[in-house]
């Protein structure tokens, strides 16, 4: 197709978004930057619609997770312990829980094994900067349909689940301005693979795009104008540009650009 390439609108479910991309599946870095978009926007509407600051507690024996009075299932992911710095995966299940509350942690395992993604496979490893809980949540959620997830922190470190049966809402694509808030979120607290971040964000949330060059245009009411330029082995966004649909003017409403961020 030459330089020109545009991706249609496709009745994507929330696990197959990542399946017309270009990435190396079995590589951590490549996963996590094509998941993280979608999970932001999720985990950010999550917080403003469910969570909303009120207290939380787990009911393992329930099943359960509350905010203030209300109940959603969970799946237990797994926990960090403070006391040798490390994850342990729920599918190890040395709590002995019922094996419904660990059916998601288990998909993941065996994802990761049809992946040849080691993170997912390990049950226990040493945290670090790329891989502890969040992370981890981020790609097992991000693989799956529908799940937020929630870090709840104890005394010896932190459990995580996954949950559902929230809003529909919470999975509502987001408009341009959100995009734009959180791609630049994103871009100055984690190293990403930004154009896989960008099209993976724009895959989950249904929103066509054009690449044009080094030039990645999405059409949300307002054409939004992405422009990457190459940083080592991957291309880094360095502005963001929206203006109406079919203007030719260069003139702008709204710009973000980013400068070096490691």
């Amino acid at each position: 197709m030459g330089i020109f390439q545009r991706t249609k609108k496709k009745e994507t479910t929330q696990e197959s978004f990542i399946d017309g991309l270009d990435l190396d599946r079995g590589n951590w870095f490549q996963v996590f930057s094509a998941c993280l978009g979608k999970m932001m926007a999720i985990q950010t509407a999550c917080s403003e619609l469910v969570v909303k600051g009120q207290d939380w507690n787990v009911d393992f024996a329930e099943g359960t997770i509350r905010f203030g009075n209300r109940a959603y299932p969970i799946q237990f992911l797994g926990s960090e312990s403070t006391a040798d710095n490390t994850w342990l995966w729920g599918w190890e299940n040395i709590n002995g829980f019922s094996e419904e509350i660990i059916q998601l942690a288990q998909k993941t395992k065996e994802k990761g094994e049809r992946f040849g993604l080691k993170p997912l496979t390990t049950a226990e490893f040493a945290l670090d900067d790329t891989c502890h809980g969040h992370n981890l949540s981020i790609v097992t959620c991000g693989l799956a349909e529908k799940y937020c997830y929630y870090r709840g922190p104890h005394s010896g470190g932190a459990i995580f689940v996954a949950f559902s049966g929230v809003p529909k809402e919470v999975f509502a694509p987001v408009d341009m301005h959100k995009f734009i808030s959180i791609t630049a979120q994103c871009m100055q607290q984690f190293p990403i693979d930004h154009k896989l971040f960008a099209e993976g964000f724009l895959s989950w949330n249904r929103t066509e795009y054009d690449w044009n060059g080094h030039t990645l245009t999405a059409h949300f009411d307002e054409d939004l104008y992405m422009e990457l330029e190459q940083a080592g082995e991957c291309l880094r966004i360095c502005s963001m540009t929206n203006r109406p649909s079919g203007t030719k003017s260069h003139g702008t409403k709204d710009r973000t650009e980013s400068g070096d961020r490691g």
